[in-house]
C-alpha cells in the first residue's frame, strides 16, 4: 500500500519526503526538480512495540512499515500534459491514498509557481486537475456503456446512469470521494475504474516554525474549505522537521521538540495518519526470537492475517492464539495471560483487531 504526496511545485514536497524516508529526494528552489517519483518505506511509530520488547526481550524488533511515494509538483493544465503532467498523473494513479501537501508559511525567498501565497487557490488548482483526468477516464468509459445501454441491456443501463452522476459532479468541481454509493453499486461500477479524486486524501499544511503548534490563519481557511470532504488536516512545520532530524543525538531532538512546544516530531503522527488513511491496522507476534508489527486492512480475518505472514500459513490455517494488546501489558507475559485465563481460541471467521497478540496453527 502506498501514500502518494502531491502539491504544486516549490510547496515543501520533497522536504518532507526526506523527513519522512531520510532518503536526500533533491530539493531544489524551481520546478520540476522531482521528476521520478522517490519512493520510501517508512517504519510505522508505535509505542505498544517499544512495550513489547521490554516484556519479551526478543532478539529483533520489527515495526510495521509504509510506503510513500514523492510525486512531482503539478502545475496547472497538467491534465493536459503541461509540464510532465501525464506522468505525475500517472504516478498518482498508482497510489492508494494522497497526502496533499499546502503551502501555509510567508517567505519571500522561496518563490511560488503562482505568484503569492494562498493554499485554497493551490488545492483547487490541484483538484481541478485530478478531476479533469477522471473526466477523461469517465468519458471513455461512457462511449463504451452507452452503446450496451441502447440494446436494453439492465447493467449497462445501470453503469451508465451511476457513471452520468460521477461525470455532473466532477464538471461542478466534486470529487468522487465525496459522492455516496451504494456497497454494491460502488464496488460494482466505481472502485475498478480508480478514480484519482475517489482515493481518501489527508491535507498536509506546511507551516513556519512559529505555527508548529497551533497552526495559523492559512490552516484555519483550509480546514473551513475542507470540512464537508471528510478529510484530515495536519499541521507540520516541514523546515523545522528537516532541521530535527539533522540532529543525530535523540536528546539534542528532544530538546528541540519541546522548545517548540511538540511532544514528538510531526513526521511521526504523519506516518501514523497515513497509516490509517490507507485503512491499515497492525497486530503483533511476540517471541524470544523476534517481536513483530504486522499490516492488515481494517476488517481482515484470522487466515488472511496469517497469510500475511505466508501464504501457506493462511491455506492451511487451523485457528489462532490470541491475545488482547492491554491483557499482554497487565499481565506481563504469555504464559501469565494463559493461566488468567485470559488467551482466546479464534477460527476462521475472526476479524482481526487492533494490537492483537496472535499465535497461528495452520497444517500444510
Amino acid at each position: 500500500m502506498k501514500a502518494g504526496i502531491v502539491g504544486l511545485p516549490n510547496v515543501g514536497k520533497s522536504t518532507l519526503f526526506n523527513c519522512l524516508s531520510n532518503a536526500k529526494a533533491q530539493s531544489a528552489n524551481f520546478p520540476f526538480c522531482t521528476i521520478e517519483p522517490n519512493i520510501g518505506v517508512v517504519n510505522v511509530p508505535d509505542p505498544r512495540l517499544e512495550k513489547l520488547e521490554e516484556l519479551v526481550k526478543p532478539e529483533r524488533v520489527l515495526p510495521a512499515t509504509v510506503e510513500i511515494v514523492d510525486i512531482a509538483g503539478l502545475v496547472k493544465g497538467a491534465s493536459k500534459g503541461e509540464g510532465l503532467g501525464n506522468q505525475f498523473l500517472a504516478n498518482i494513479r498508482e497510489t492508494d491514498a494522497i497526502l496533499h501537501v499546502l503551502r501555509c508559511f510567508d517567505n519571500d525567498n522561496i518563490v511560488h509557481v503562482d505568484g503569492n501565497v494562498n493554499p485554497i487557490r493551490d488545492k483547487e488548482t490541484i483538484d481541478m486537475e485530478l478531476q479533469l483526468k477522471d473526466l477523461e477516464t469517465v468519458d471513455k468509459k461512457l462511449d463504451k456503456v452507452k452503446r450496451a445501454a441502447k440494446t436494453g441491456n439492465k447493467e449497462a443501463q445501470k453503469e451508465e446512469a451511476i457513471l452520468l452522476k460521477i461525470k455532473e459532479n466532477l464538471e461542478a468541481g466534486v470529487s468522487v470521494r465525496a459522492l455516496e454509493f451504494s456497497e454494491e453499486d460502488y464496488v460494482e461500477y466505481v472502485k475498478p475504474s480508480q478514480f484519482i479524486t475517489d482515493k481518501p486524501v489527508m491535507y498536509v499544511c506546511n507551516v513556519d516554525e512559529g505555527a508548529a503548534v497551533s497552526g495559523n490563519a492559512y490552516v484555519e481557511q483550509v480546514r473551513e474549505a475542507v470540512k464537508d470532504e471528510n478529510a484530515e488536516v495536519l499541521v507540520l512545520a516541514v523546515g523545522t522537521e528537516a532541521d530535527i532530524n539533522e540532529l543525530d543525538d535523540y536528546e539534542e531532538r528532544q530538546m528541540f521538540l519541546q522548545d517548540i512546544g511538540l511532544k514528538e516530531p510531526g513526521a511521526a503522527k504523519l506516518i501514523r495518519s497515513a497509516y490509517k488513511l490507507l485503512n491499515q491496522q497492525t497486530y503483533f507476534t511476540a517471541g524470544v526470537k523476534e517481536v513483530r508489527a504486522w499490516t492488515v486492512n481494517v476488517g481482515a480475518t484470522g487466515p488472511q492475517a496469517a497469510g500475511v505472514i505466508h501464504t501457506d500459513f493462511e491455506k492451511g490455517f487451523i485457528r489462532a492464539e490470541v491475545i488482547a494488546y492491554e491483557d499482554f501489558v497487565t499481565y506481563g507475559s504469555e504464559a501469565k495471560v494463559k493461566e488468567a485465563g485470559k488467551m482466546r481460541v479464534e477460527g476462521k471467521n475472526y476479524i482481526v483487531k487492533d494490537g492483537d497478540v496472535m499465535h497461528f496453527l495452520f497444517n500444510v
